[in-house]
């Protein structure tokens, strides 16, 4: 059998006769950027999240620097003001602070989720400190209760990097209402994802809110009037309107995830594999299901030969990427290090059928490490 990593034709192709219907209503209305398709996803998803704002925007990492641009236009934040982040994240979330002209101040995960350690963040707190990135890590959220403490504690903002956890809880709020602003990638793998690239801010605050809808638009609040030094960052009625079909079969897909995960939790039993962790404080949606094996190149080629694709997320920290050598490769995080040594990402998406999780399971639990 083969079990290929991820289907995303088959995701999308479930629906195609409402993804049809939209995009010929967008074609037939003559208007492709930030109309009626815009303003009714970002209504939706705002409801979706529990927010008063939600502003579309061309990506996920445009929503983080966007965000942090706005703090700075707001006077919260200076350029070289230190913004905290965990170590093991994909780089679009270290990127996006250098981008906006701050430092990031990175921090060890927490060895179970994987997540933001939120001892590790009160450490690191200097007077230059004026935000920590909470990044919700293959689709569980970090420990917001904790960091919430701590951001009240020292008057820091807290912002979600929620790219990878469309639809999680955390307590009974979900994911965009957790902080004081949140950020989120539609890429066409994420658990809500476009058919291309696509991104959306979630807010409480209005006035953040106000400045970030400017600085999508060349900073223009009104059309020819240029209030600040923007960017061109805009969500397209395309994507918006294919978002927003996909947008009411979220909850339906993260349950589909949910329950996968919890059959690979109960059946997958192997001394040599170490499955993933779920917090008691909120939901997981699996975006990916990662787990760590010491030997992870044997074990990749061992599922390759039984037909069976994998992926790392991800193979190498960010700060020992060539692009940050100069101000980050100095640092040595053992935590980090270990776990981007041995993390494998096994198949899971909602298209999966009975048979093919069965056969994952049985597979990896029949792997003994030479």
């Amino acid at each position: 059998m083969n079990v290929s990593f991820l289907n995303i034709q088959k995701a999308n192709l479930q629906y195609q006769e409402q993804l049809e219907d939209v995009f010929r209503r967008v074609l037939c209305s003559g208007w492709y950027v930030l109309g009626e398709e815009v303003k009714r996803f970002e209504q939706a998803f705002a409801t979706y999240c529990g927010t008063k704002e939600c502003i579309g925007v061309a990506n996920g990492m445009d929503a983080l620097i966007l965000i942090m641009e706005a703090y700075k236009e707001m006077g919260v934040m200076q350029p070289g003001d230190e913004v905290i982040v965990p170590a093991n994240t994909f780089i679009a979330s270290i990127l996006s602070i250098t981008k906006a002209g701050l430092r990031p101040v990175l921090v060890e995960p927490d060895e179970l989720t994987y997540n933001i350690n939120s001892k590790e963040v009160e450490k690191q707190i200097t007077s230059r400190t004026k935000a920590i990135l909470a990044v919700h890590l293959y689709g569980q959220t970090a420990d917001m209760n904790a960091l919430k403490v701590i951001a009240q504690k020292y008057q820091l903002k807290l912002i979600e990097d929620a790219a990878q956890a469309h639809g999680a809880f955390h307590g009974n709020q979900k994911t965009g209402n957790l902080g004081d602003a949140a950020a989120f990638s539609f890429y066409p793998t994420k658990n809500l994802g476009a058919l291309g690239d696509a991104g959306a801010i979630t807010t409480n605050d209005e006035h953040l809110a106000d400045i970030i809808r400017a600085y999508r638009n060349y900073g223009s609040p009104q059309k020819y009037f240029n209030t600040y030094l923007g960017y061109n960052s805009r969500l397209d009625e395309l994507q918006a309107a294919l978002l927003s079909v996909k947008l009411c079969y979220l909850d339906q897909e993260n349950q589909r995830r949910q329950e996968i995960a919890q059959y690979y939790l109960e059946n997958i039993r192997n001394p040599d594999i170490r499955l993933p962790y779920v917090a008691s404080y909120g939901t997981h949606v699996w975006h990916l299901f990662v787990i760590r094996t010491p030997k992870r190149q044997q074990f990749q080629q061992y599922l390759a030969q039984k037909g069976i694709q994998t992926a790392i997320h991800y193979p190498i920290p960010p700060y020992q990427q060539k692009a940050y050598q100069q101000e980050l490769g100095h640092l040595s995080m053992p935590i980090t290090e270990k776990i981007h040594r041995e993390v494998v990402s096994l198949p899971l998406y909602p298209t999966m059928n009975q048979e093919q999780i069965e056969y994952v399971t049985k597979v990896v639990n029949a792997y003994r490490e030479n």
